[in-house]
């Protein structure tokens, strides 16, 4: 296993604060200690070449645990082996076989062209000027971003930006890369066009990839393999199409009308999702769909229906939403 968890927590401590002046005063003598537990024994394990979507809603751990597996953060217990290194031993060798790329946070020198910042890379990772040179020179191919090079990072566009930050994150091949919200606050094509990057690098250098978002359209695109946190504590871990094995006892049935009907006329039969009239969609009981529907073909104006699972989104969502997790 290229990466290898087991029951690994994070613990965070801080103090409560009263608004007032009196309050102010107080704790300056006594505190209430609060205990925030933002990754509870997590356990997983990924082998080279997977990308893997590590999901989860704001606040559940995501971000926690990849800056453990990076090393830039303690972790309270447990164990963790990223390339055979624990990573918060910080050792040379494990540096030079991982990358971050966070969205929301840059690497590159805002006021420098960016190939600045990979020249420097290079003398970080100390990286042969031969190598240096066609890893800049197949990168900005494949990213298409080779006459951006010489440009100011601040003159850049956010999609032009991301993709520069990708370039200097892969600039000494690591074995593996944890993206977290590669593709935040980017538009609908610069989305597509770095997901397709990511899937074409990973297809040619077999790079692991934990990847963490909020667009489903990242993690259908680019990952076969799921795990969800919530609450710090694992929810899923398996195969992204198996979601909604979860929730098999619930289907979507979508409806087509010949003439309108009521709202009234469905609650019946399930719970309605969608209505305009002419056309509804409802969630139904698996093992009830087929008296349902032999209903209501005998008493509404059904011109078309069709029957199908509970979208993948909504599947992540319920999981999000699970008591037990």
């Amino acid at each position: 296993m290229l990466i290898d968890v087991n029951n690994l927590s994070k613990q965070f401590t801080y103090h409560k604060k009263e608004p007032g002046l009196k309050s102010s005063v107080s704790n300056l003598f006594r505190r209430e200690r609060l205990v925030k537990h933002a990754v509870k024994n997590i356990t997983f394990s990924i082998d080279e070449g997977e990308i893997v979507g590590f999901l989860g809603p704001n606040g559940a751990g995501k971000t926690t645990t990849l800056k453990m597996l990076s090393g830039i953060m303690y972790p309270t217990s447990g164990e963790a082996k990223v390339a055979g290194y624990v990573p918060w031993e910080r050792k040379k060798k494990l540096k030079q076989q991982f990358s971050i790329v966070m969205g929301q946070k840059s690497q590159l020198w805002w006021d420098l062209p960016a190939i600045e910042s990979l020249n420097l890379n290079k003398y970080i990772y100390e990286i042969e000027e031969a190598a240096f040179r066609q890893s800049v020179s197949d990168l900005t191919d494949l990213l298409d971003v080779k006459e951006l090079l010489n440009v100011q990072v601040r003159r850049l566009s956010l999609g032009e930006r991301m993709k520069l930050e990708l370039i200097a994150a892969l600039i000494h091949k690591p074995k593996i890369l944890f993206l977290d919200e590669p593709t935040i606050g980017l538009d609908i094509i610069s989305q597509k066009k770095l997901r397709d990057s990511i899937k074409e690098y990973n297809r040619k250098e077999k790079t692991t990839i934990i990847l963490t978002s909020h667009y489903m359209e990242d993690i259908e695109e680019l990952c076969s393999r799921l795990i969800v946190i919530n609450e710090g504590v694992i929810a899923y871990d398996g195969e992204l199409d198996k979601v909604n094995e979860l929730f098999n006892q619930k289907k979507r049935l979508n409806l087509q009308f010949s003439d309108s009907i009521t709202r009234d006329a469905l609650t019946n039969y399930g719970t309605i999702i969608d209505f305009d009239s002419y056309s509804a969609t409802i969630e139904i009981d698996r093992d009830k769909q087929k008296a349902h529907l032999r209903a209501m073909l005998e008493v509404l104006p059904i011109s078309d229906f069709n029957i199908g699972d509970i979208p993948i989104e909504e599947g992540i969502r319920l999981l999000y939403e699970r008591g037990d997790s």
